[in-house]
């Protein structure tokens, strides 16, 4: 009586790897072909942020900072790559089980990419397709990867699995490396960015770069930020897990709603404008106390309140919802869109068409309120509008209606945790207010006494402002140095508070051992 095979159990497991592998490679280049939002990898990671609740997303910005997308796709793969290979566990108990969970993963897929709002008319093709070629793989690997009728020891079942797990590997390889090339070779929006002159300024606000001598802006410390963020340091937070691809021969702004005309703005129609530029700082909501999510720039853009006034703002109205091409929207208080501020529809940065990333071909920056109510990307919609008749895509996940910036100030120079010889030592640091400026930055020693620090030139009340300090007579030990800034009403507050739901607060406080 012969013996029964033992079930291949790591066979499986790759089965659902390789079948997982060509799904998604599959849908990429699909995707790539007809529709690259509706990527499955892309669509299911979208919404996988979308119903990220914000504790989860202040824990990944926290910890991963402007890494975060990429943290959040290489757990993506993880956690896929486990399913898969579960799955392929389950193919190999009952064939039935495997091919439900690809015809499940597609669906999930399908459903996400026809839930965008940047997805168009094919948006279910690639997941449809992807699922033929992955069950199609499980199939074929399934039959492989079971033993035979061939004598034991023949080696013929390794060979024939081997050989299909090969050519399944290198079909997901090749479909993912053609897809890669298919969309740089596709994605004309950089050629166009490149081809692109930013027409000049009508006018020179006072808080652009230009207008002042930028000498004494800067601290000069090993390890200090620059004052003028250069554009591929500035930090990059959004919900944008494929960065919209818009040719500015083809994006429109369209403002609408509580107003007496709607208007529809093109990109030439917004660069022959009167435009005007300005030196703003951005800060995102989630940057904790001392964090790097802040960034200081020049933009050339028109402003916002040119615009509403052509467009006739009614009286009833108190906010405009800006929209993202990828459907993301932002609630800002009118008031702050109509003042005197640089509130801008800006079109560049630091001298350069603003990049992909950032929002190419036309975002929006607004002085003095977190990015989360005003620094939409990609934009192409403002609808104006009231807080009481329309939310934004954070309101109702907890965080604040209106998002003013807090005060804030941090030790750059030295890093927590830094070793100093004893004597003297230089401190450096940088402090916003945005909207209200900085007037007066102290450090603490310890418990000692607040002692003032010495303040750098500054452009205006939109930009942040470096600050330098000398500890004259440090002693070995370990020490504790905190900073606090005025701006121009009161002094930062002492209460500590997390990002949500309205940005964080506290004193920054580092660690520095001298000896």
């Amino acid at each position: 009586m012969s013996e029964k095979k033992p079930r291949p159990t790591r066979r499986f497991a790759l089965v659902g790897l390789l079948a997982g592998a060509l799904f998604f490679a599959v849908g990429w280049l699909l995707a790539v072909l007809l529709d690259p939002p509706a990527a499955p990898h892309a669509a299911l990671g979208a919404t996988v942020v979308d119903l990220t609740p914000p504790w989860l997303k202040d824990f990944a910005v926290e910890t991963f900072g402007t890494n975060d997308k990429v943290a959040l796709f290489v757990v993506m793969g993880i956690v896929s790559s486990g399913l898969a290979a579960l799955a392929g566990l389950l193919a190999g108990r009952r064939r039935g089980l495997g091919v439900g969970a690809v015809l499940a993963l597609a669906a999930l897929c399908a459903l996400a990419a026809a839930g965008r709002p940047d997805t168009g008319t094919y948006a279910i093709v690639p997941a449809v397709v992807a699922a033929a070629a992955g069950i199609g793989a499980l199939e074929l690997l399934l039959r492989r990867a079971r033993p035979s009728d061939a004598p034991a020891g023949s080696g013929t079942d390794r060979r024939r699995f081997v050989g299909a797990a090969v050519g399944i590997g290198a079909g997901a390889a090749i479909a993912a490396g053609v897809g890669s090339i298919v969309a740089r070779t596709r994605t004309s929006v950089e050629s166009a960015r490149a081809d692109l002159a930013l027409p000049e300024p009508t006018e020179t606000a006072s808080s652009a770069a230009d207008e002042l001598d930028l000498t004494g802006t800067q601290v000069e410390l090993d390890g200090m930020p620059e004052y003028v963020t250069p554009n591929d340091n500035f930090y990059r937070i959004d919900t944008a897990l494929s960065v919209p691809q818009i040719d500015p021969s083809e994006w429109q702004l369209r403002v609408h709603g509580l107003v007496d005309q709607e208007i529809t703005l093109s990109y030439d129609e917004l660069a022959d404008a009167a435009l005007t530029e300005a030196m703003v700082t951005l800060t995102c909501v989630s940057n904790p106390i001392g964090g790097s999510l802040a960034g200081n720039a020049t933009w050339l853009g028109l402003p916002i309140r040119d615009i509403l006034a052509r467009a006739g703002v009614q009286d009833s109205a108190d906010m405009v919802l800006s929209r993202s091409a990828d459907g993301w929207t932002a609630g800002t208080p009118l008031e702050a869109l109509t003042d005197d501020r640089d509130s801008l529809l800006a079109i560049g940065m630091n001298g350069e068409p603003l990049p992909v990333e950032h929002g190419f071909p036309v975002r929006m920056v607004v002085p003095g309120l977190y990015g989360y109510v005003s620094a939409t990307k990609w934009v192409t919609e403002l609808k104006v509008t009231r807080f009481a008749d329309d939310e934004a895509y954070w309101t109702p996940r907890g965080w604040s209606e209106r998002g003013p910036v807090k005060t804030a100030s941090r030790v750059d120079v030295p890093q927590s945790g830094a070793t100093v010889a004893a004597g003297e030592v230089r401190l450096g640091g940088t402090a916003w207010a945005q909207h209200r400026g900085i007037t007066r930055v102290q450090v603490q020693i310890d418990d000692g006494q607040w002692q003032d620090a010495e303040l750098a030139s500054t452009v205006s009340t939109d930009t942040w402002r470096q600050w330098s300090f000398t500890w004259a007579d440090a002693s070995p030990g370990r020490h504790a140095v905190r900073c606090r800034a005025w701006d121009d009403e009161d002094v930062q507050t002492a209460e500590t508070a997390a990002p949500a739901p309205n940005g964080a607060s506290g004193y920054h406080v580092i660690s520095l051992e001298v000896e």
